[in-house]
């Protein structure tokens, strides 16, 4: 799809560095311009071509490793009690201010849905006493038909740790803070430090909003309830984990939606079994509508998960949460994790079922890999004892 309609793309709209990065990184993933390797079946002599991916992060493609291994290093900090799903959404007025100003207002969107949590974590008035939460923070900016939706899941422990450290307060099974308070606070946040940026000259204002008409615009929206979504509260770790591997790392649309593509333009399910129909150019404009700036961390951790708690307030919230004795410990950001040192195939294994060493030839685990520039092995090679007892 992008080869066929990126060209008609270019001529209507100005592409920014970081969509260029990753238009073209598409274009290139898995073909023989990014180099790769022979499979060769040393039972058979079958032969077949695989290319490298690109690796880009807005890559339908180029996934599915680098989430797992980043599932299980979370997993290893994940606490052994419920959680629950919260979700955050800027309201559509300010889109335009989004559009124009994207890292700065999507880290303070961020920002400011893990404040308004951890701010009633340390109210005495909802846990009983003042305590720490653990929170990660996923940002999302698309609609399932690719529209432009900036909102932020929010995974939060069911409970926190007190401030001295000296006991973990639980959160009831089935609420954690009233939706109506946690939309105020996060309105409130958000609005006050869109004004801060403005005045401190960090803001570019699209037209629509600058001078007065813009300023009552912008007024207009503390008198707007702002959508905060409570989801159905994750039952404990095994379901956090669920989560984890489906949505951290997703992009706008994976290619298992993708329906058709022909003349009449790209249809890609949406829900269910709905689907939509747009047009090539109108498709590539919404899906390039969601790349993110280069270098900007979409996934954060804050309060117990934050780099200067994952050391002994999180592991003091473990022990007295009582997790059990067999479970890995937790890493300091940066060391490796056990997991890090599985291959890759073995890793695919593990998340998808799919053995790339089996030959879809002989069905033996004998595929070997070798350069792409070497010309295949003509004759075949006889199998080893164990691939024959195979």
């Amino acid at each position: 799809m992008f080869a066929d309609h990126l060209p008609a793309y270019r001529q209507r709209y100005a592409l920014g560095a970081a969509e260029e990065r990753a238009a073209a990184d598409i274009l290139r993933c898995r073909s023989a311009s990014l180099g790769g390797h022979h499979g060769q079946c040393s039972a058979c002599g079958f032969v077949r071509p695989a290319y490298n991916s690109c690796r880009n992060r807005h890559c339908p493609k180029c996934q599915g490793l680098r989430q797992a291994r980043w599932v299980n290093r979370r997993m290893e900090r994940v606490l052994p009690t419920h959680y629950f799903h919260v979700v955050f959404t800027l309201p559509a007025e300010l889109h335009s201010i989004v559009r124009a100003n994207r890292a700065l207002v999507f880290d303070l969107l961020l920002r400011s849905a893990a404040a308004a949590l951890l701010d009633l974590g340390r109210d005495p008035k909802w846990l009983g006493q003042a305590a720490d939460l653990a929170v990660t923070t996923v940002l999302h900016t698309w609609t399932r038909d690719l529209r432009f939706h900036p909102h932020v899941h929010c995974i939060v422990s069911g409970g926190g740790l007190v401030t001295d450290g000296s006991r973990w307060l639980p959160a009831s099974r089935d609420f954690l803070f009233p939706v109506h308070v946690l939309g105020a606070l996060f309105r409130g946040k958000v609005l006050a430090a869109i004004a801060e940026a403005h005045r401190d000259g960090q803001l570019a204002l699209p037209a629509t909003e600058r001078g007065r008409v813009g300023r009552r615009r912008l007024d207009r929206l503390y008198d707007k309830s702002w959508v905060v979504y409570a989801k159905r509260p994750f039952g404990g770790p095994a379901q956090v984990h669920r989560y984890l591997g489906r949505y951290t790392h997703r992009v706008a649309i994976s290619n298992a939606r993708l329906v058709a593509a022909d003349g009449a333009g790209v249809t890609f399910r949406t829900r269910g079994q709905d689907t939509v129909t747009l047009a090539g150019v109108d498709f590539i404009r919404r899906f390039l509508d969601h790349v993110l700036p280069k270098g900007f961390v979409k996934i954060r951790h804050y309060g117990l998960l934050a780099s200067g708690n994952v050391g002994p307030r999180l592991g003091r919230a473990r022990a007295l949460l009582q997790a059990p004795a067999g479970e890995l410990p937790v890493p300091a950001d940066g060391e490796p994790s056990p997991d890090d040192q599985v291959d890759w195939p073995a890793l695919l294994l593990a998340l998808t079922g799919i053995d790339v060493r089996l030959c879809p030839c002989c069905q033996r685990p004998t595929l070997r890999r070798l350069p792409l520039g070497a010309p295949p092995s003509a004759a075949r090679a006889p199998p080893r004892l164990e691939e024959a007892a195979a």
